[in-house]
């Protein structure tokens, strides 16, 4: 044997064995290629995650790939739980051939779909009807021939080997492995002995795990990651030494010194004679799409091309030429790619969503620039109206199968893939899997948990990674960047670093596609592995990328809250108001909803809700449809960084004139002020400018995007030829397509930008129209996030809506109109159960209001009345309206409960009420139900808790709404701006301590941390007091305290919420609002005096300034690096210094009314 000895690796563990394997597919193949191997096997344990990516990428790369898979194998039912006979022996399985990969596929399914029991397991008997094409071989140490043989049970494991040998014939091998472990020295003869005797051909294997030995100490550390265990810690879980790595036949030789070389080359030869038995060809590309029925007469063409025409018909009255043609156009193309089927099955599902009253979106995506679709009623958008292209969906020159996104009620998506399944076959529809990574700056936290490097000091050195999402830890170590210079002088960073970017990018957990569905032609277990998620749903077990490369119909059915929640509000205005009105059809010219959202109240208005954007929409001020459609497009990291976003602005308002690359470009461009935002204004230039058809100007687009340098070369000079014949100078044409060229990866889809646009529309026009419905489904939508109801409470009270407490004669489920106000439901409340709501609102509705809360229990049931049900109504406030006292009801609880169960008895057993004996009277119950006690009530403070406590907000009254006035001059940002401020800045927030926990620190028991989280009227915060910081502000920082904190913004990582650490804490408590009110002119000396006047009495009051403007209006001014001591000592200095010019107001944070004090 020599370094030329061809040798194939047959037991390797990708990354897809989460968390245990760490071996990268793609790194895999080159190695294999680099040593001489021909191929390669992967069999992740119980799994077949990688199998699409691994035979892609080995056959760019020039190895043959061998799909496999490491099972698990029960030796009874595997239907059968029980934790006491449980035994699961590995075996490996690779497939030969397209049979062979059938049945691994069956195999897998089924392990996971019905063996699951801990691990996806298998047996014997689903081997004898699923072994055709497969290779077996015993696997490792964990394999049934040598648990026989470590239990010392050699005929055991002879019997097993048989057994396998008589069932796959000379497909079955003897693996043999030394990693140097004692097990494995011991066996390993008895292994050799029972090939020979049985005429067993052996292969050489090494059990691995990572790529090469230096890996052994990241994939070490992965193994800590994944057991949640510190790498210093001697007795956690580990690999025994550092041998699991893809050995080449010189390493293994190494290992095999003992054995026979004969025998050596034997076994290595016959995993080199495994791979040459291996042929398997998976077919990439188109695959058929799912058989949809016609009716007789019809094929799918002719069917529907008659749809098409009906839905035109429907949208149009008597059809438009043009748009006939465009029709023409669309439908000759589409049956051309063979998509008739597919248009019909979307228009079939979207068909049954809106005859079902299932909300469906207006359309995103590149499919609103289908007429067809829009006559299909799959998108709501006209594509001829604003301006949106077919080719930008289909293009004809390339084929890619269509891509359409339907968005669907969120409450009710699963109705629609719930008929899919039933109209193609459930074994035909399910949904996809996705893989969770560790992002780069994951990747330095977790690695810094491992080692147990400090939070402070592992957040200070992850937050030196740029904040874009697909950031990598080598983007921050770059020349001149702070990581690399601690990098380069720090041993302990070097190490952490490098350990990171190990780490970084590595598979680990598994989810669900957000709106992905498989359709099929056939059972899908017949063409994919398929498992059940965490939720139950079956998933396939290739991601999305991979299906398509299959060529399976993919379509994204996404659930969006806010289609839910418009149509809550629809329901909801017809109910109150009785309107009625198509949602879709609403003008799209409506001032009252402009100015709406020009003064930037966009709270609760799709797209449009972030700080960043609000500021955005006051600058742009929209006034047109268009308009919005530029906003969705632009409000994005690129543009933004660009200056597209301000270019735009700019000339929208006339501060920068309007200009055109040349005139015959105006019609493209007007829309957008002679920029270019959308990527079908790139298509447009070329068709206009330089004679491309659209579906070659898609072509360019694309190549722009992947930035094929190589190919735009050819089409610079074909666009700056194609620009002479309209006359256009090669110097401009050239600097036109090398400015497109810089922008194109910036611009956005000019379809899905209208698309939301539209629902960003009709969310604001029901927000301006119908203030009270719509703010009412909001909050319901926003039920199960607490910050968000938080936000929205706060909303409907700036637009004079109160949000009431919930009352037992008139609340629903969810949120409603009550009058002018929006009543909270009952749902809400904690300890008040689904059953319960239900029963409540059906007594209510058959038989009358509550009179009182005996009447409750006399009428309802014992679930309704249990002692922790009634707690929960009682503190909320249900019964407030028709009981005079909450503390009083409390008081009397077990009596009450006690009375409840009686009556509940006395209804089973089919008596009379224990008071209707004395006949049906209110006077009657009211003297015989008695509360004892007096009908004294909480105080205001306490019942505050309560609501706090039951509804998790504060309802009736906020502890903050006294000085709702006075937060703009106590905080620099609302506690929901704080998650777009960027790390290290500082921020002065003002609210309420809801949570205190305070515990020592790791290094030193007697320092201590508090973790504090702090609530104002938009939502909460946490922030962290450190040592120092507690011992000079600790005691403000108590629960029920109003604080006023500056602290720096800091998070773990990208997707994880800021909290701050803080630097200052003031009480509101002990602090007033000193006002200045300036009578008259002032010159910057006097200010000048002024200032370092209050500076000298600096303090825990904040200082406002009064004063009228040109126009005579009283403006007031924070004065916010001013913090004084009001004190008498402080007014006679202004007294003096300022004789009649000024006047001081003093008051408590409270107070309504001022106190002047005139100086």
């Amino acid at each position: 044997m020599d370094n030329n000895t061809q040798y194939v690796p047959l037991h390797l563990h990708s990354e897809y064995s989460l968390l245990d394997g760490a071996i990268k597919v793609k790194a895999l193949c080159q190695y294999a290629k680099d040593n001489n191997m021909p191929a390669v096997a992967i069999t992740d344990h119980g799994v077949m995650y990688s199998a699409i990516e691994f035979y892609r990428t080995a056959k760019e790369i020039g190895v043959k790939a061998i799909v496999g898979c490491e099972f698990y194998v029960h030796d009874g039912d595997i239907h059968e739980k029980n934790a006491q006979h449980n035994p699961l022996y590995h075996l490996v399985l690779l497939a030969k051939d397209k049979d062979g990969y059938m049945n691994l596929v069956k195999l897998v399914s089924i392990a996971h779909c019905e063996g699951m029991y801990y691990k996806p397991r298998i047996n014997f008997e689903l081997l004898q009807k699923y072994h055709e094409g497969l290779i077996c071989s015993s696997a490792c140490l964990g394999g049934e021939v040598l648990q026989n043989l470590l239990k010392n049970n050699y005929e055991g494991a002879k019997a097993a080997a048989k057994r396998y040998k008589d069932l796959f014939g000379d497909d079955y091998y003897i693996e043999l492995q030394d990693h140097g472990l004692e097990e494995q020295k011991r066996t390993n003869p008895d292994l050799i002995r029972i090939a020979n005797e049985l005429d067993i051909k052996m292969i050489i294997t090494n059990d691995s795990h990572y790529l090469k030995k230096e890996d052994a100490d990241w994939h070490d550390t992965l193994l800590c990651l994944q057991t949640n265990a510190l790498k210093a810690d001697e007795n956690r879980f580990h690999f025994p030494n550092n041998e699991f790595y893809v050995k080449t036949p010189m390493e293994l030789r190494d290992s095999f010194k003992w054995m026979d070389s004969d025998l050596f080359d034997e076994c290595i030869k016959n995993t080199v004679d495994i791979a040459d038995k291996c042929h398997l060809i998976m077919e990439m590309g188109k695959s058929p799409l799912p058989h949809y029925e016609v009716p007789a007469g019809h094929t799918v063409e002719s069917y529907l091309d008659y749809v098409v025409h009906e839905g035109l018909k429907e949208r149009y009255g008597e059809i438009p030429p043009e748009i006939e043609e465009r029709v023409k156009y669309e439908l000759g193309i589409i049956e051309q790619m063979g998509f008739s089927a597919y248009f019909l099955i979307t228009w079939d599902f979207v068909h049954f969503a809106k005859t079902h009253g299932i909300p469906v979106g207006p359309g995103r995506g590149s499919a609103a620039g289908s007429v067809v679709a829009y006559a299909l009623k799959i998108t709501e958008l006209d594509p001829i109206r604003h301006h949106l292209l077919f080719e930008r969906f289909l293009n004809p020159e390339r084929y890619s199968m269509p891509d359409v996104d339907i968005d669907f009620c969120i409450e009710r998506r699963g109705e629609v893939i719930d008929y899919v399944a039933q109209k193609y076959g459930a074994d035909k529809v399910c949904q996809i899997i996705t893989f969770g990574t560790y992002a780069a700056k994951a990747a330095m936290k977790g690695v810094a948990r491992v080692f147990d490097i400090p939070y402070a000091r592992s957040n200070q050195l992850a937050s030196l990674i740029p904040n874009e999402p697909k950031a990598h830890i080598d983007d921050a170590l770059q020349e001149g960047m702070e990581l690399k210079k601690l990098y380069d002088e720090d041993p302990e960073v070097k190490r952490l670093v490098d350990m990171a970017k190990a780490i970084e990018g590595i598979k680990n957990n598994t989810g669900t596609h957000a709106a992905g569905v498989i359709i099929a032609h056939k059972p899908l277990n017949e063409i994919v592995p398929v498992q059940p998620s965490k939720d139950g749903i079956i998933v396939t077990e290739y991601p999305m990328a991979d299906l398509e490369k299959l060529g399976l119909l993919k379509m994204d059915f996404l659930g969006l809250r806010n289609l839910t929640m418009i149509h809550k509000t629809m329901k909801l205005i017809k109910l109150r108001q009785g309107i009625e009105f198509d949602i879709d059809r609403i003008p799209l010219d409506d001032k009252p909803t402009y100015d709406m959202l020009i003064k930037g109240d966009t709270d609760g208005v799709f797209q449009l809700e972030s700080s960043g954007m609000k500021k955005l929409v006051k600058d742009l001020k929209p006034d047109v449809f268009e308009d919005l459609g530029a906003l969705v497009a632009l409000f994005r990291p690129g543009p933004l960084q660009a200056g597209m976003v301000e270019d735009f602005v700019e000339r929208k308002h006339g501060r920068k004139e309007i200009t055109y690359p040349h005139p015959s470009l105006v019609p493209v461009l007007k829309d957008t002020y002679g920029t270019i935002v959308y990527q079908e204004q790139i298509m447009q230039v070329f068709q206009v400018l330089a004679d491309y058809s659209l579906g070659q100007a898609d072509m360019v687009r694309r190549m722009m995007g992947k930035k094929k340098l190589d190919e735009m070369a050819q089409q610079k000079g074909k666009f700056v030829e194609g620009a002479a014949r309209h006359g256009m100078s090669a110097k401009d044409a050239t600097a036109l397509f090398e400015q497109i060229e810089k922008f194109a990866e910036y611009c956005f889809n000019r379809s899905h930008s209208a698309a939301y646009a539209f629902v960003a529309y009709q969310t604001a026009y029901l927000k301006c129209h119908y203030p009270i419905e719509y703010l009412a489904s909001l909050l319901t939508s926003v039920s199960g996030d607490q910050e968000k109801t938080q936000l929205y409470i706060e909303e409907a009270q700036k637009n004079g809506i109160k949000v009431m407490p919930p009352d037992i004669n008139k609340s629903y489920a969810e949120f409603t109109p009550d009058g002018n106000d929006i009543r909270f439901g009952l749902a809400s409340i904690k300890q008040v159960g689904e059953g319960v709501v239900e029963a409540i609102i059906q007594e209510r509705e058959e038989n009358g209001e509550f009179k009182s809360i005996y009447d409750y229990c006399k009428r309802l049931d014992s679930k309704c009345c249990n002692k922790k049900t009634l707690e929960g109504l009682i503190k909320a406030g249900a019964f407030a309206n028709i009981e005079k006292s909450r503390k009083q009801l409390m008081d009397n609880i077990e009596y009450i409960t006690a009375t409840a169960s009686k009556e509940a008895k006395a209804k089973e057993s089919g008596q009379a009420s224990l008071f209707d004996l004395l006949g049906d009277t209110a006077e009657i119950e009211d003297a015989k139900f008695q509360l004892a006690g007096s009908d004294e009530e909480y105080d205001a403070r306490q019942l505050q808790i309560f609501e706090k406590e039951f509804l998790g907000f504060y309802v009736s009254s906020h502890p903050l709404s006294t000085i709702r006035d006075k937060l703009p001059f106590l905080m620099t940002h609302k506690i929901t701006e704080i998650h777009e401020v960027e790390n290290d800045k500082v921020v002065t927030i003002c609210g309420l301590v809801t949570a205190t926990k305070q515990i020592p620190t790791k290094k030193d028991p007697a320092k201590f941390i508090r973790f504090v989280t702090i609530e104002d009227l938009t939502g909460k915060i946490d922030v962290i007091a450190f040592n120092g910081k507690i011992a000079e502000y600790g005691e403000f920082l108590q629960n029920e305290q109003r604080v006023i904190i500056s602290g720096k913004v800091s998070r773990r990582s990208d997707d994880e919420p800021p909290v701050l650490l803080v630097e200052t804490v003031k009480t509101v408590d002990n602090s007033n609002i000193f006002t200045i009110k300036l009578l008259d002119d002032f010159k910057f000396e006097e200010l000048v005096l002024l200032k370092n006047l209050l500076c000298e009495h600096s303090g825990s009051d904040p200082v406002t300034f009064r004063l009228k403007d040109l126009d005579g209006d009283v403006k007031v001014l924070t004065a916010s690096i001013f913090w004084v001591e009001s004190s008498n000592e402080l007014v006679n200095r202004l007294k003096k210094q300022f004789p009649d010019r000024i006047e001081v107001d003093i008051r408590s944070m409270d107070s309504k009314e001022p106190e002047l004090a005139e100086v």
